[in-house]
């Protein structure tokens, strides 16, 4: 028998003091002990203030990706409610702390608790609503009374100027420009670290509670190349050279391991495609975008609110400006984690009322997929 899901509980972990953008360089360092030409030119466009970083001044680490998430967890404690009662585990994220074991895994080793159903969807941005879709379908499905889904990144240490320096030593030596790549240096300024944690119910749980209508995912993978990546490079054919491909020195001298994006392909597909097919769903399920209370976007970088909305409305699906919920210039993008931050703030401001309804969209440019759901307020 199909059973009906709740979000009862969210809670966040967003590790250090608040970052501001004259002191990201402190943290993230500099590449050839040149200060970056890119970063001033990011932040004007992505509008974001402060962000955190599990790093300090000296490059030093003080959470691992497995570790933000317990941290997270932390907060879904009370109200009769332990982590030693979790039925499923699903953490998303876009780049774990190793390659094997799972990142959930390891999460679930830190909880401790007694054995249960693990799951970790692997991706960017959307992973943590595959993590998301996953509970969901779990409890709908009858197979568990509750799941704990999660979003994390830890990013920083990837970021950090310490890894480029064979690059632009190689480049030196054979009189190149040293600087590194815009693809590279772009990513630098744009994500931070965090974690985000909800925990779903097959019943309502206190003064408040979101139910989940529907969860919907789609790839475009089929019609367009690889945009954001790491652990690769790509080919002029378009075609991702994977690190296995590469000797242990290229893996180096072309930071190969660093995440890049194509900006161009970025600005040019990310808004379009995922409204179009935001409006697509809204006709076939008869759901009304009009409406909304509440839309909570996940914008990588505020340049792309007036490109959301733009294709919002020319499609038919306008939604007002006053409707819109995000926190991205206060915590940062935190990728995965991002759409958990901002549900959470949202939950907890003490402005929801009954029965308003809340439409979530994530979208990820790693090969442009989409993630939507629709909550109401109980």
């Amino acid at each position: 028998m199909l059973q009906e899901v709740f979000i009862t509980k969210l809670s966040k972990f967003l590790p250090n003091e608040p970052i501001g953008n004259e002191d990201m360089e402190s943290y993230l360092g500099m590449i050839d002990n040149t200060p970056s030409r890119a970063r001033k030119i990011v932040l004007r466009s992505n509008g974001i203030k402060s962000r955190h970083y599990v790093l300090d001044k000296e490059g030093n680490i003080s959470h691992n990706n497995a570790e933000l998430v317990i941290e997270a967890m932390k907060g879904l404690e009370g109200n009769n409610f332990s982590l030693n009662d979790v039925e499923v585990l699903a953490c998303g994220t876009s780049l774990i702390d190793q390659m094997l074991p799972s990142h959930a895994a390891m999460v679930h080793g830190l909880m401790k608790t007694k054995p249960i159903e693990i799951m970790s969807p692997s991706g960017a941005c959307c992973s943590g609503m595959h993590a998301f879709k996953y509970g969901f379908l779990s409890i709908k499905a009858g197979n568990s009374s509750n799941a704990v889904c999660t979003g994390s990144e830890m990013l920083s240490p990837m970021l950090h100027g310490r890894n480029y320096e064979a690059e632009t030593e190689n480049l030196n030596k054979l009189n190149e420009n040293p600087y590194i790549a815009f693809e590279k240096d772009f990513l630098r300024w744009m994500l931070s670290d965090g974690a985000g944690v909800a925990l779903m119910e097959n019943k309502p749980r206190g003064e408040m509670s979101l139910k989940v209508e529907w969860v919907r995912s789609i790839s475009f993978a089929n019609e367009l190349e690889t945009c954001m990546y790491a652990a690769a490079d790509k080919e002029e054919n378009g075609r991702l050279k994977g690190w296995k491909e590469f000797t242990s020195k290229e893996w180096l001298n072309k930071s190969i391991f660093a995440m890049k994006q194509d900006v161009k392909m970025l600005g040019k597909n990310i808004a379009d495609f995922g409204v179009k097919d935001l409006i697509e769903v809204s006709k076939k399920i008869d759901f009304d975008i009009a409406s909304l209370d509440y839309f909570l976007p996940h914008l990588s970088s505020e340049f792309f609110r007036d490109k959301v909305a733009e294709a919002l409305t020319k499609m038919g699906g306008h939604i007002p400006q006053e409707k819109w919920f995000t926190n991205l210039t206060r915590v940062g993008n935190v990728g995965s984690a991002s759409i958990y931050l901002m549900l959470e703030e949202l939950f907890y401001s003490g402005n929801l009322k009954k029965g308003q309804k809340i439409l979530i969209s994530v979208p990820e440019s790693a090969r442009f997929s989409y993630s939507y759901a629709l909550l109401t307020v109980i």
